[in-house]
């Protein structure tokens, strides 16, 4: 028997049909998070288009997302979203960042230092390498 979706799974569907790309559709969505979420949001956006201005700022499950033609590469998912603890920075499997036979994919975030910013800078930098 089929489970059904959970309120935020329904929602994340119908956000999906309303993807967006470009850095306004991005900047509007951050808006709209609640901090600590959209402080995160902002610095993870400024991050990435310093690291990789070649990336393409989209909303992608109705968050911000980063595309490299046309495919994106790296995201952020506010904690709010899911109601989780930490907000999530993840990588897609466009994302050249493979390591062997096993490699993480997402990262925790909870709060962003000079350390974290410069971690992702690199791990942007890359993944679209």
């Amino acid at each position: 028997m089929a489970r059904k979706l959970t309120a935020e799974e329904r929602a994340t569907l119908k956000e999906t049909l309303q993807d967006a790309e470009g850095e306004a559709a991005v900047l509007a969505k951050i808006a709209e998070l609640p901090d600590p979420d959209r402080a995160l949001a902002e610095r993870v956006h400024a991050i990435v288009m310093r690291a990789a201005p070649g990336l393409r700022p989209r909303t992608w499950y109705g968050m911000p997302a980063y595309a490299k033609d046309g495919k994106v590469v790296c995201f952020f998912q506010a904690a709010a979203k899911f109601k989780a603890r930490y907000a999530t920075f993840g990588f897609s499997d466009k994302a050249n960042l493979d390591e062997g036979h096993m490699w993480p994919t997402s990262f925790a975030l909870a709060k962003l230092t000079r350390a974290e910013e410069r971690r992702i800078a690199q791990l942007v930098k890359r993944a679209v390498g």
